[in-house]
């Protein structure tokens, strides 16, 4: 016997009036409907929209509401900044220091990219974009304040908030420092690789350092329009969310060069994180002031692929990582480990070195890289750094 569904539409409106009411305890709610039905979507509710459905905080009752109309859902992913703050070990993230005034205004790592141990200041990246998809940035910070051109914030309950992209966490600001520190009005401050380069807030991780991989596929499809150059991801998991994939692929698309954390954990072949795995995102692992790869730092599976050719899973560059100091959400400067470090040392000297006038300049500042970076050892395209470490 065929049983109608049809009559029992009012209860069902009626259990998702209630569902709508009723969340579930975890927080894991997160949910990607794959319908474009306005009907669900004004029945549990839209966060974004996707060309194949949209995202949704759902309760139990909904869920099973979905089920017995065989709407198809599956759990958006969440990823983390590298390191995690809250949890990450003492060699791997934990804040080591706090500062009113920095160390010394050139950071060690901003030093030996540049391949000057004197250096007294850093230059470079007029006009050049870089979108810092965190946990926000202070945009109030004497270095920084003068470098932000865009803060939004993707991670409150309100989708996207216009000049908004308070850092609770730190994460963010100590990111952007280590791309874009200006030094400050008075010149006193911290610098970072190119402290002329244009700095994109977008904070898309919640204040315990956890992200929505909707909010931040949402975020980096939004940097590319609003005329981002380079995007920095110093955030990751074990797998892939085809929804950032689909918005890497939108940035390669319009030739923006995307650069990610590796991740923290290593030594072990294929530990890599996503997205950094991805082929089209510029992976970096961390490398020590003694240009020696820490133990924790994920490593590729660059041996068992075709050498010098960026292949998923494949680590491609290897950069400062460990006792970075930076901008911090205070107002002062800390110092912190973690490939999430390294990602923006890179995305940086992509700022300083980029080819506006290239035909496709992100591809363009690849090769570049490629050509600038020392072989680590092992000899070779290998797990621990692929192409090396990047220097001028």
């Amino acid at each position: 016997m065929i049983i109608k569904k049809t009559p029992y539409i009012v209860v069902i409106l009626l259990l998702l009036a209630f569902a709508n009411l009723s969340y579930a305890a975890s927080d894991d709610t997160r949910y990607f409907v794959k319908s474009t039905s306005g009907w669900w979507k004004k029945s549990f509710g839209v966060r974004h929209n996707f060309d194949k459905g949209f995202t949704t905080d759902l309760s139990d009752k909904q869920l099973w509401i979905a089920k017995f109309f065989g709407v198809e859902v599956e759990p958006v992913k969440k990823l983390n900044v590298l390191p995690d703050l809250s949890q990450a070990p003492i060699t791997s993230g934990k804040v080591q220091a706090q500062r009113i005034k920095p160390t010394e205004q050139v950071p060690w790592g901003v030093k030996t990219i540049y391949n000057e141990p004197l250096l007294s200041k850093s230059s470079g990246g007029l006009g050049v974009n870089v979108a810092v998809l965190d946990t926000g940035v202070l945009k109030t910070h004497p270095d920084l304040k003068n470098r932000i051109k865009v803060c939004k914030d993707f991670s409150g309950p309100v989708t996207i908030i216009d000049e908004k992209c308070d850092d609770k966490n730190g994460h963010g600001t100590h990111v952007a420092g280590i791309i874009a520190a200006d030094g400050g009005s008075d010149g006193l401050g911290i610098y970072g690789m190119a402290p002329e380069a244009n700095l994109f807030a977008y904070k898309v991780c919640s204040n315990n350092g956890t992200c929505w991989a909707d909010d931040i596929a949402v975020a980096l499809r939004m940097a590319v329009d609003d005329g981002a150059n380079i995007v920095n991801l110093s955030l990751g998991s074990d797998n892939p969310s085809q929804l950032i994939v689909d918005a890497t692929n939108y940035a390669v698309s319009k030739k923006v060069l995307v650069v990610a954390a590796a991740g923290n954990d290593g030594p072990y072949v294929g530990s890599i994180d996503y997205p950094g795995a991805d082929a089209n995102v510029v992976a970096v692992g961390a490398v020590d002031k003694d240009i020696q790869i820490p133990d924790w730092s994920s490593r590729g599976i660059n041996s068992i692929t075709e050498p010098y050719v960026v292949e998923e899973k494949d680590i491609e560059f290897a950069a400062p990582g460990i006792n970075v100091e930076s901008t911090w959400k205070n107002g002062g400067y800390a110092i912190l480990s973690g490939t999430s470090m390294a990602s923006p040392h890179v995305a940086g000297l992509a700022a300083k070195l980029w080819q506006k006038d290239a035909l496709t300049p992100a591809s363009a500042i690849r090769e570049i890289l490629h050509k600038l970076t020392t072989d680590l050892l092992p000899i070779g395209d290998d797990d621990n750094s692929g192409f090396g470490f990047p220097h001028l």
